[in-house]
């Protein structure tokens, strides 16, 4: 039993390493700061914010699930299911996405 728990233990211990939480938040603060002060200093007109925030908050998305969730984690010569799984989710999210906006701007009445 002991060896199990020790098991454990080691394999949270190679979770993530202070290394990889101090630059996940850096890259984290950055990605928050910028678009911030994008828009209180009045840099650009409301469309090119509104893409540079959602541009950021993507950045920002994609840093939290490699530097907090440990997506990229598994056991070695395993398959990635959390990656797999979670580039499925992301296409039917986009898929949901551009298709209600193409039909939002494509919804004219023909007389």
């Amino acid at each position: 039993m002991a060896e199990q728990h020790n098991h454990t233990h080691d394999s949270h211990e190679n979770h993530g390493s202070f290394k990889s939480y101090l630059i996940g938040y850096l890259i984290s603060i950055v990605l928050t700061i910028i678009p911030l002060v994008v828009v209180l200093n009045d840099m650009f007109d409301k469309t090119v914010n509104m893409v540079i925030i959602l541009i950021m908050a993507v950045l920002q998305f994609i840093v939290q699930l490699f530097f907090f969730m440990h997506v990229r984690e598994g056991e070695p010569g395993k398959p990635k299911w959390n990656v797999m799984a979670l580039i499925l989710g992301l296409l039917f999210v986009l898929t949901i996405v551009v298709g209600s906006i193409w039909i939002m701007m494509n919804n004219a009445v023909a007389h």
